[in-house]
């Protein structure tokens, strides 16, 4: 009924919306239970919704696209869901989508020094503008929450470098295969490891945490599992700037969440965002001119 130039605008918009939502309920999970716990069962509850209404899919998977899924389940997926949760477990959950738009730079950097993606010189103007804003932002954020802990935002940028490779790892050697196989077979690979990551925590239930699981069950199968099928199938019919450029919407979907939950936003917050968000619009203009 689309054609892939409408299409991938409804596919971004859509994952605005829902991976703006993402870190809310994260914060919300994290009221009944651990950033280990909740990484583990995020992870276990995506690979178990994908087996039900993908697990066919995964027989179109060649052998050797095997270890590019492998890659991309590990970068991609698995350490991202921890790390994003331990991050916010110590920072406001809008600042860490506010950092996460730093992914549409790193996927150009990457993409031309690894994949042999065209990279034009000027876009480096916009790549230095997007680390002084976030350089700033966590210094700001860093003086204006002292109670916070912006090391942890470290873990925000490592993922984000995480999510630039599987962007250009899957527009490389996975651009042939079913959106739905792809994120199937990144999440088969990480049943065990979510389970292993439970045992050795040793994670016992308890009722206080039913609500916890609520928000983490709509993360896990609206935020992941679906999002996920969804940003691979954009990654396949757009250019990978494109695709991660959903980061750019993210944050103004977290910040109005943010702000519904009572975080304080700050107006030298609200500057490092914007100087974020303009490097990474001025990288991706300068990648056309």
């Amino acid at each position: 009924m689309f054609g892939n130039e409408k299409l991938k605008w409804i596919f971004l918009g859509i994952l605005a919306l829902v991976w703006g939502s993402s870190f809310i309920l994260m914060k919300k999970a994290l009221l009944g239970l651990t950033s280990i716990e909740i990484g583990a069962f995020r992870t276990l509850f995506t690979g178990v919704f994908l087996l039900i209404i993908g697990g066919g899919k995964i027989k179109l998977i060649r052998k050797d696209q095997w270890k590019y899924i492998a890659i991309s389940a590990l970068i991609g997926t698995f350490i991202p869901a921890f790390f994003f949760a331990v991050a916010i477990d110590h920072i406001d959950s809008s600042i860490a989508a506010v950092l996460n738009s730093l992914t549409p730079l790193g996927t150009l950097i990457f993409g031309f020094l690894f994949f042999g993606f065209a990279f034009r010189s000027k876009a480096l103007l916009g790549v230095m503008v997007g680390l002084i804003g976030t350089l700033i932002l966590i210094l700001k954020g860093a003086d204006l929450n002292p109670d916070q802990n912006y090391w942890f935002a470290s873990l925000i940028i490592i993922s984000t470098v995480g999510y630039a490779f599987n962007v250009n790892i899957i527009k490389k050697y996975l651009y042939d295969l079913n959106a739905l196989s792809i994120t199937a077979g990144n999440f088969v690979l990480l049943i065990i490891p979510a389970i292993l990551v439970l045992v050795f925590n040793d994670y016992s239930y308890q009722e206080s945490q039913l609500p916890a699981f609520g928000y983490l069950i709509i993360l896990a199968v609206i935020g992941t599992g679906i999002a996920k099928i969804i940003f691979n199938r954009l990654v396949q019919i757009a250019n990978p700037v494109f695709a991660s450029s959903v980061t750019y919407l993210i944050p103004i979907v977290a910040l109005v969440w943010g702000a519904l939950d009572g975080e304080k936003i700050h107006a030298q917050q609200l500057i490092a965002a914007g100087i974020i968000l303009l490097g990474v619009y001025l990288t991706n203009r300068f990648m056309k001119s």
